[in-house]
C-alpha cells in the first residue's frame, strides 16, 4: 500500500475519532466499532488485480479493497472469475482521484469510508442491490452534488454524506433528511420534532452533536434506536420511542438534560452505554407493565436508569399508521393519489411527507404497483 494512501486512511481515521473527543478510551472504542457493516468472510482471501482495482477472493464473492489512487474513471466489474463482485470495502477508494465510478448490480455493501475525500467525484448511483452503507462513506467529498438512489429502503451507517454538497442541499430542502423511508440526517432539525410515520429506519448519530434540537417523537414504525443517534444532544430534553424494541450504544450518551423518557412497551433490550455520562433525572414512561420492564435485558446498576422515575402505562396504544396517507395529513383520499403519482412522475415540486405508509405492496418500494393500490383502494372504499 502506498504511503499516500496509508495517510488517507490515518486522515479519515480522525475524522471518526473526531467525533469521540473527550470521552473515556472505553467509550471511543464503542463508537468507532458501533454499527457495523456486515462482516467480509472469515476465510482465507486470494488476493488479485483486475485493471485499477485490488481485490479478494473468497469461495461465494469477491470483495474490492483498494483502487489505482490516479485513476479518474472506474467501471467496477460484476464479476471476477465468475464469482459476483458483492462489497466495495472499507477504504477501497478513500482519497482517490475518481471523477466517476460505476458501481454493478450486485454489489450489496459499501464499506465504512470506501469513498471518503474523493475530491473530483461528483456524482454517483447506487444501485438497486445495495442493502448497507458504512460510516462515513462518502465524507468530504467536495464536489458531490448528485445521488441517484435505488426505490428501496437501504440502512445507512453514521454521517455517510457528511461534508457534500448534497447533504448540503438536501438539509435546506428539509431538516430531516429522508431517502426511501430511511431518516440519514437531522443535522438541521431544531426544535420540537416530530418523525413522520412511516419512516422505518434512523441511521446512527442521525441527530448527533444537534445542539437545536429539544425534543423528538419517533413513530412506531422504527422499531430501533440505532447507535449514536442522539450523541451529545445536549439540550434534548424529551424523548418518545414509540414501537423500539432496541436501544443501542450511545444513543443518549451525554444528553444530560434529558428529563423525559417515553418508551414502547415492545423494548427488549438497552445497551450497556445507551445512557454513557448523562447526568440529569428523569421520567421514564414505560407503555407496559412492571414485570415486562424487568423482563427488559439491560445494563445493572446504570446510574441514569436507577435514578430515574418509572411510570408503567399499560393503557397506551401506539399511534396509528394509515395505509396510503403519503401527504401525512391523517386521512386516506384522493390527495394522496394525486401526490404519490406526481411524485412517481418527477414533478417539480413534488414531496412525500410520508411515503412509504404508500408501500401497500409492502416490498419496501415505492412504484406503479403501489400506485394501482392506492387508486384500488378508493374505488372499493367507495362501493
Amino acid at each position: 500500500m502506498s504511503k499516500k494512501r496509508t495517510m488517507m486512511k490515518f486522515a479519515a481515521l480522525l475524522s471518526a475519532v473526531a467525533l469521540t473527543a473527550g470521552i473515556p478510551t472505553a467509550m471511543q472504542k464503542s463508537v468507532l466499532s458501533a454499527a457495523p457493516i456486515t462482516a467480509y468472510a472469515e476465510e482465507q482471501g486470494t488476493q488479485g488485480k483486475s485493471g485499477p482495482l485490488t481485490y479478494m477472493k473468497y469461495s461465494d464473492h469477491v470483495e474490492i479493497t483498494t483502487s489505482d489512487m490516479s485513476a479518474t474513471s472506474v467501471e467496477i466489474p460484476s464479476s471476477i472469475d465468475g464469482l459476483p463482485v458483492t462489497v466495495i470495502g472499507i477504504y477501497a477508494f478513500n482519497g482517490s482521484s475518481i471523477q466517476s465510478v460505476k458501481i454493478p448490480d450486485t454489489v450489496t455493501e459499501i464499506g465504512h469510508w470506501a469513498f471518503c475525500m474523493c475530491d473530483n467525484l461528483t456524482s454517483v448511483t447506487i444501485p438497486d442491490s445495495v442493502q448497507k452503507i458504512g460510516i462515513r462513506a462518502f465524507e468530504h467529498c467536495p464536489k458531490l452534488t448528485t445521488v441517484n438512489f435505488p426505490d428501496h429502503l437501504i440502512e445507512m451507517s453514521s454521517l455517510v454524506f457528511d461534508d457534500t454538497p448534497w447533504i448540503e442541499e438536501q438539509r435546506k430542502k428539509d431538516p430531516l433528511v429522508v431517502v426511501n423511508g430511511a431518516l440519514i440526517d437531522a443535522q438541521a432539525a431544531k426544535g420540537d420534532i416530530v418523525i413522520p410515520s412511516g419512516i422505518k429506519y434512523v441511521s446512527p448519530s442521525a441527530f448527533a452533536r444537534n445542539k437545536d434540537v429539544t425534543s423528538v417523537v419517533f413513530p412506531s414504525s422504527v422499531d430501533k434506536l440505532c447507535d449514536n443517534v442522539f450523541f451529545y444532544c445536549d439540550n434534548l430534553k424529551s424523548v418518545e420511542l414509540n414501537g423500539v424494541t432496541l436501544i443501542d450504544s450511545m444513543s443518549f450518551a451525554y444528553c444530560n438534560k434529558l428529563t423525559d423518557l417515553k418508551i414502547s412497551g415492545k423494548l427488549t433490550s438497552i445497551d450497556s452505554r445507551a445512557f454513557s455520562d448523562v447526568t440529569s433525572t428523569a421520567t421514564i414512561t414505560f407503555y407496559g407493565s412492571q414485570s415486562a420492564w424487568n423482563s427488559v435485558q439491560k445494563p445493572d446498576n446504570d446510574p441514569f436508569l436507577s435514578r430515574a422515575n418509572l411510570i408503567f402505562d399499560e393503557s397506551h396504544v401506539d399511534p396509528e399508521i394509515i395505509p396510503g396517507d403519503v401527504n401525512a395529513d391523517g386521512k386516506f383520499n384522493i390527495a394522496d393519489v394525486v401526490d404519490f403519482q406526481k411524485w412517481l412522475l418527477s414533478v417539480q415540486g413534488a414531496e412525500l411527507k410520508n411515503g412509504m405508509a404508500g408501500d401497500l405492496c409492502e416490498d419496501n418500494k415505492l412504484d406503479a404497483f403501489d400506485l394501482t393500490l392506492m387508486r384500488q383502494a378508493l374505488i372499493y372504499d367507495k362501493n
